[in-house]
């Protein structure tokens, strides 16, 4: 649903067009892909990373659409009005950054509190325990991101981390129909380098980590670094929570003077600060003493792993922010449930445990086998792969890692789309320095099979990369698969 501007009205900050045959248009809808186009519809037609939009505008068209906003190839178009079978075609330059505010006049959620995470690793966690919790104490969250948007009890699947800023605003919009007072929003580096939240004011921001990913479309680290940080430097945040365990936040620190720190060691180099004072790690959860600018306490949560204390801690952090009662978070702390393939752990009696997790960098793997180490009293297991079609030189060292914090090792496919699996497991052996100790088994069932097999009670096994995906994109078609449906078929128990 949407406000029913005329085009004139929606397009009123950039320019005047006035006309009758524009005053007289309603725009009930805005649509990036041609083939989504009904009856009414606005067509909006830019261009992408990889197409170009504008050549659907005849598909558009036939399939009812009422008028087309189209990008300008050159600023002397900008504000022209073009007719095509008598549907007006107005452009407007540098379209592709001007949408999310496109976007927010006609779909509106003024009155929803905004929550950004970005970063690497940790921000669907970190969203989802910042939802759980406003929803713990009453507050009615919604959550964007990785594993779908919606409220968690009924998320809708996402195609990307971070959607269209078409498709943002109109999601926003109708969570705020629905009464929802906060969303916690994961936003990827792809999202801020592309304009899609640029629109957006955030009541906070957080940064979570960097470590190496997104190499093939950032080019370096350091742009890979700039584009995360511009959602501090660039858009409208109110409060900013950094991670000051990650170096990158750490540095960041200067030039953000007003953000909160957080750390599970204590700070003393900014006044604006919560940091742990203990944490103790046990099977049943984390125990976590905390103190800074909102006082001290205690924590409780049913998560594992040193990550989990750090997710844990920001996502308290960011909450106070935002004005959340203390007391009222730390009562409902133990309440707080592991996010569906977010170092999910499957067990029975008399058989290895199984942990579902979504690691697929060099630094999530690390973090994850880190974390199980403390919990493992026999042999620590992981099966793994790399994306095909994507950052080449992380293949060695995901199994560089591997090779350094696990203790057997099954080298599987992740998503190889157009690549052969072969040669990308071939590109993860070069990383090892015991090949040979290493299994390969390509089908991932099969890999969970075999370490099951040879597994002893006391270990355990981390199925890392899928996490909570339930496909697997292989060159010529998406199947269906999923590590958690594994996980529970080998172990005999249901999801």
């Amino acid at each position: 649903m949407s406000n029913l501007l005329s085009l004139s009205s929606l397009l009123s900050p950039w320019g005047d067009f006035n006309s009758s045959q524009l005053d007289a248009i309603p725009v009930k809808s805005l649509e990036l892909d041609s083939r989504k186009v009904s009856s009414g519809d606005l067509f909006v037609a830019v261009i992408g990373h990889a197409v170009d939009g504008r050549q659907f505008i005849p598909t558009a068209i036939e399939q009812g659409a009422a008028a087309v906003i189209a990008q300008a190839c050159d600023e002397h178009l900008h504000g022209s009005v073009d007719v095509v079978g008598e549907i007006p075609v107005v452009y407007i330059d540098d379209l592709n950054q001007s949408l999310s505010k496109l976007a927010g006049r006609l779909y509106s959620s003024e009155n929803m509190r905004l929550i950004g995470i970005t970063g690497t690793n940790g921000k669907t966690t970190i969203s989802q325990l910042i939802t759980q919790w406003l929803d713990l104490i009453g507050q009615r969250s919604a959550v964007m991101g990785t594993t779908g948007n919606g409220f968690l009890d009924d998320l809708k699947t996402a195609a990307n981390t971070t959607g269209s800023a078409i498709e943002i605003q109109k999601t926003l919009s109708e969570l705020a129909k629905q009464d929802a007072a906060y969303a916690a929003m994961e936003i990827s580096s792809h999202g801020l380098v592309q304009g899609r939240v640029k629109a957006l004011t955030f009541s906070a921001a957080v940064f979570t980590n960097l470590s190496r990913d997104h190499l093939d479309y950032h080019g370096t680290m350091e742009e890979y670094a700039l584009a995360k940080q511009s959602l501090f430097t660039q858009h409208k945040c109110q409060a900013s929570i950094i991670n000051i365990d990650d170096p990158v936040g750490y540095s960041w620190m200067e030039d953000l003077p007003n953000a909160v720190a957080v750390s599970l060691k204590p700070i003393a180099d900014f006044d604006k600060g919560i940091w742990a004072t203990k944490v103790v790690y046990a099977e049943t959860g984390i125990k976590l003493s905390f103190d800074g600018c909102y006082g001290q306490g205690h924590l409780s949560v049913p998560l594992i792993g040193q990550f989990n204390a750090s997710n844990v801690l920001v996502a308290f952090a960011t909450l106070l922010s935002l004005g959340i009662d203390k007391q009222a978070l730390i009562d409902t702390a133990s309440k707080l449930q592991p996010v569906i393939g977010r170092m999910e752990l499957f067990q029975v009696p008399d058989k290895a445990k199984v942990v579902v997790d979504y690691a697929h960098t060099p630094d999530a793997l690390e973090k994850a086998l880190s974390a199980l180490r403390v919990h493992c009293s026999g042999q620590l297991w992981v099966i793994f792969g790399c994306g095909g079609d994507r950052d080449i030189g992380k293949r060695p060292m995901m199994a560089e890692t591997a090779e350094k914090f696990a203790d057997k090792l099954i080298l599987s496919d992740d998503n190889p789309r157009s690549e052969d699996p072969r040669l990308i497991v071939k590109d993860m052996l070069a990383g090892l320095n015991k090949a040979d100790e290493a299994f390969v088994e390509h089908d991932r069932y099969e890999a969970a099979k075999l370490a099951l097999a040879h597994a002893s009670a006391n270990d355990i096994i981390l199925l890392a990369g899928k996490g909570h995906e339930d496909y697997q994109v292989l060159k010529n078609e998406t199947v269906h698969y999923s590590d958690r449906e594994s996980a529970t078929e080998l172990l005999g128990i249901s999801l």
